[in-house]
């Protein structure tokens, strides 16, 4: 089966013994350096297929039911008990041009082993693996303490997401306050307010995860490293809060801007009544000089055509200084 594994899907599979790497490993090779005492193996993949998932699987013993959610890219967050092993998904974000971009890495944790498959989009874990070993009196911790990094690692990330996010609302809600109220300010709002909804069930989950790991699976989370997850904790209570507080003023901007679309209009209103107000002075003079009646007593006057109009342009004149006054034109 070996064979037809394709090597690119495997980042990197690492055995430790005491914190410290003792070497890469194939995946052939799992199994019997599981065997040695204080080591564990931290295998990294990516896009895996279900061909080398059922490698995974024969290797470190994992659950068929684990295995299948695996193979699928659409899970949502969460955690799950098999034995003595746990199946964790996260959701992991990024800011793609103004766009948030959406991907899933999967933990398979045990007493000896950490397995992750990254989805869609994850940055790599080459950089939290590094410093992980720089660190190996931490490191022995064992794969617990790789855990914690790289959701750690996932969470930072979206900090510069919502930083992305806030500064789109900013340009957003500029817009909203110049008075220039349009469609397409209105249909970005919803299109933010949509990924703030998405990005947050990505976060939420993360919450009961880590409450989870600090008071339950003493087998793979061993006491001092329970700790570190509570930082964690801490990090997405930081964010939720951030998120919540963008929802609420998103809600208020999305309600200003239909307030001054509102405001808006009721200018054009008052325009439309104003130059309506104005026109009806010579539509009612030239209604009434209209009628076809025999005996007008101004017909006869030589003056009656001067002064209609006269009369009609400064009445129309001084209506139009008025409502201008006002603020009606």
């Amino acid at each position: 089966m070996s064979d037809k594994i394709d090597n690119r899907m495997i980042m990197r599979c690492v055995a430790y013994q005491n914190g410290l790497s003792i070497g890469d490993v194939t995946i052939d090779g799992i199994s019997e350096v599981l065997k040695r005492e204080n080591t564990f193996v931290w295998l990294g993949l990516r896009e895996a297929d279900s061909g080398l998932l059922a490698k995974i699987q024969q290797e470190f013993g994992l659950h068929d039911l684990a295995i299948e959610d695996a193979c699928s890219a659409h899970q949502r967050p969460k955690i799950e008990e098999y034995g003595d092993s746990l199946f964790i998904v996260m959701h992991t974000a990024h800011i793609a041009g103004s766009q948030v971009e959406f991907g899933e890495t999967h933990f398979f944790l045990g007493p000896r082993f950490l397995v992750t498959v990254r989805h869609g989009y994850s940055s790599s874990h080459s950089d939290v693996r590094k410093r992980c070993e720089s660190m190996p009196q931490k490191l022995a911790k064992g794969p617990g303490y790789a855990l914690y990094t790289i959701m750690d690692f996932i969470v930072d990330n979206y900090v510069p997401v919502i930083d992305g996010l806030q500064a789109r609302f900013d340009v957003l809600e500029s817009a909203i306050f110049q008075f220039r109220p349009s469609r397409q300010t209105m249909e970005d709002l919803y299109g933010l307010k949509r990924e703030l909804l998405l990005l947050e069930g990505a976060i939420t989950p993360v919450m009961d995860i880590c409450n989870e790991l600090m008071r339950l699976h003493n087998a793979v989370i061993p006491k001092d490293v329970r700790v570190y997850f509570r930082d964690i904790a801490d990090h997405i209570k930081r964010i939720d809060r951030t998120i919540h507080g963008m929802r609420e003023m998103l809600v208020a901007a999305m309600q200003v801007h239909l307030n001054f679309e509102t405001v808006r209009q009721n200018e054009v209103v008052k325009r439309l009544a104003g130059w309506g107000a104005i026109l009806a002075i010579p539509t009612m003079i030239f209604s009434w000089y209209g009628m076809n009646f025999r005996h007008m007593p101004e017909l006869d006057w030589e003056y009656s055509y001067p002064l209609v109009v006269g009369g009609v342009a400064l009445g129309s004149l001084l209506l139009y200084l008025r409502l201008k006054r006002t603020g009606w034109l």
